[in-house]
């Protein structure tokens, strides 16, 4: 398709010129595009209100919306970035060897990044300002649900690059709901794309593994556990759940498995599950729990400890131990983000030693598997890989590096 190979060129003419920006000037352009943000609220609002009149899945809704408190934590979030150091250039280490060399490792941007997301229009915004931050350029395809709210973002930020005389195409947004393109993205653009991140469902992310012949940075699903220890704090036990369940129910970061001690399961867990019923979730529980309250609970079949429901359900299991809990979340979680609600220290450690997931969490929601709340101003995405970058991926983790080696006319013998 002629329209994305220019896209790719243009991405790499870009990438060489964004090599001899400031990183003052950088932050002119996020300064800029931050201002224009303010400006153009109205405008912003009521394209998103377009996407919103035609979407057809109502679960897709929240994540789709834009509010004028989420246009604003968007703003909240770019002005974060400009006070973050460059990434680019540090001297990562610095060594000596006896023949007298000299060995510099510095950090580098990775180079042109792509990624296709879907629903979430403040992923256009997130990316373009962390991708510019970094010294990478990227070429964003959203989903077609989100196609006029990304369009209005990613046209603003290309403003904020001109004004500033910085070269457009360090941002390019693929202006084409034809699904076919992702795929041509994804097999013929090797030689313009260094690394692809997906964001979003599991049809999107099995597809992206598929096809991509390119390194992919990202997580399949956000199968995320919380595991209430016998010797855990009601009070906080009930706060830590219902937040990481019902804060925001379609995030990846949402809980979607309750593990209880059996121990506690007729006392405090009894009143865990009866705080979640009242927010309007339902619970999906297994044969033990379902039995304390009178076999009136939905059964859970063996599937639901491997569904993400991105909704207000969450499956419930009695466990004998902390052991049990990790063996559980090792057998069917996702590598996201997992949790234990304990007053024991040695309890604690042994789930944060054993579980393998990228993020784990000691008597805090899960929901704060976020860039923004990790203090990277937003992110990339969240990646379950088990080589790096791990995690929240902000600008720090869009960087590669190079060895610099300088010699004395030096020669090996």
């Amino acid at each position: 398709m002629k329209y994305l190979i220019q896209i790719g060129k243009n991405a790499k003419v870009a990438q060489t010129q964004l090599k001899n920006i400031s990183d003052k000037k950088i932050n002119y352009v996020l300064s800029t595009y931050k201002k224009l943000l303010i400006k153009n609220k109205k405008k912003i609002l009521k394209q998103n209100a377009k996407d919103i009149k035609f979407c057809q899945r109502k679960s897709m809704v929240d994540r789709l919306m834009l509010t004028e408190q989420r246009l604003n934590s968007i703003i909240k979030s770019i002005q974060e970035i400009i006070k973050f150091k460059s990434p680019i250039n540090r001297v990562l280490e610095k060594w000596k060897r006896s023949n007298g060399l000299t060995i510099n490792k510095v950090s580098i941007p990775i180079g042109v990044i792509g990624v296709i997301y879907e629903s979430r229009p403040n992923v256009t915004c997130d990316v373009a300002a962390l991708c510019l931050k970094s010294g990478n350029v990227v070429i964003l395809r959203g989903g077609s649900e989100a196609y006029n709210s990304n369009k209005i973002l990613s046209d603003l930020f290309r403003q904020a690059l001109k004004k500033n005389s910085v070269n457009q195409n360090c941002v390019q947004f693929v202006a084409s709901k034809n699904r076919k393109m992702v795929d041509y993205i994804l097999s013929k653009m090797k030689n313009y794309i260094d690394v692809i991140v997906p964001r979003g469902g599991r049809s999107l992310v099995q597809k992206v593994q598929a096809l991509s012949n390119v390194h992919v940075i990202g997580h399949l699903e956000g199968i995320c556990h919380v595991y209430v220890d016998k010797k855990t704090d009601l009070n906080k036990a009930i706060k830590v759940v219902n937040n990481s369940k019902m804060r925001r129910t379609s995030i990846c970061g949402a809980a979607e498995t309750l593990l209880i001690h059996e121990s506690i399961l007729k006392t405090k867990g009894i009143k865990i599950i009866n705080s979640l019923q009242n927010l309007g979730c339902e619970i999906i529980a297994d044969q033990k729990v379902n039995r304390v309250f009178k076999n009136k609970l939905k059964a859970a079949k063996f599937k639901d400890w491997s569904t993400e429901y991105l909704d207000k359900k969450i499956s419930v299991r009695a466990v004998k131990n902390v052991d049990e809990a990790i063996n559980h979340i090792l057998n069917f979680g996702t590598m996201h983000t997992d949790c234990i609600i304990t007053e024991d220290a040695k309890t604690a450690q042994n789930f944060k030693d054993s579980v393998n997931s990228s993020i784990v969490m000691h008597n805090a929601s899960t929901q704060f598997a976020d860039g923004g709340e990790f203090g990277f101003g937003g992110e990339i995405g969240i990646s379950t890989n088990k080589l790096p970058p791990r995690g929240p991926v902000g600008i720090n983790q869009l960087t590669s590096y190079k060895y610099i080696v300088v010699g004395k006319g030096t020669v090996r013998s």
